[in-house]
């Protein structure tokens, strides 16, 4: 028989109702914002794979900067740092204050104490905050967007916050050459690759595992030049 669900915390959002986060077991927690779950920590593939994709070619860098847009539970933060050298600065946009918390409290153990690894610098804020101050002195080498809603097809293909034409070219002026701007989606989004490569980015789309339900992972690099 399955254990029950526990609430550890909730609260309500301004905008979106009421967010909680759930435990049953040692390890066994989801994050539900009303009657949907947003996060599951039994079933992260995706988010492992986004962070280690957005990483990886930053492994041998000598001081490599990286941006995360947004925390959950940190499994994709603590897959980014698996990938880096301890020589690293990881810079992390939460937008809520209690996301942060959890990850802090009863959410640390998840992930090997991700948020309190020295490379790491929370944030509250805005994300695309942190991408337009971006400026030539501290780009970044990559930046990694772990957000519950990827670009769909009612995508704004123009002022879409994160997704756009225009929240793309930002994120090309915040990378160095050669820099990596990996996305989380629920699936297949053809009109926002196309967007990446209008917007001066070689792209590939990647598939997390095999069999069964999976998310994607959009990778993007900045071309040189």
């Amino acid at each position: 028989m399955a254990l029950p669900w526990n609430v550890v915390d909730r609260f309500i959002t301004e905008e979106e109702g009421v967010l909680e986060l759930r435990q049953r077991g040692q390890r066994d927690f989801i994050i539900t914002l009303g009657t949907q779950v947003l996060m599951n920590s039994m079933a992260q593939r995706s988010e492992i794979a986004l962070g280690e994709l957005g990483a990886k070619p930053l492994a041998s860098h000598p001081a490599p900067r990286v941006l995360v847009g947004g925390l959950g539970m940190g499994i994709t933060l603590r897959a980014v740092l698996d990938s880096l050298p301890r020589t690293a600065t990881v810079v992390v946009r939460e937008l809520n204050p209690q996301i942060v918390k959890w990850c802090q409290g009863p959410l640390l153990d998840l992930t090997h104490g991700a948020v309190a690894d020295p490379r790491v610098t929370v944030e509250v804020g805005d994300v695309v905050e942190g991408i337009s101050n971006a400026s030539k002195q501290d780009r970044f080498d990559a930046i990694i967007l772990d957000l519950y809603r990827g670009p769909h097809p009612r995508t704004d293909k123009k002022n879409d916050p994160f997704y756009g034409s225009r929240a793309i070219e930002r994120a090309r002026k915040a990378l160095n050459p050669g820099g990596t701007f990996a996305v989380w989606g629920e699936n297949h989004d053809e009109g926002f690759m196309k967007r990446l490569a209008s917007g001066g980015f070689s792209v590939e789309f990647k598939r997390a595992g095999k069999g069964g339900y999976c998310h994607a992972v959009f990778l993007a690099t900045k071309k040189r030049g």
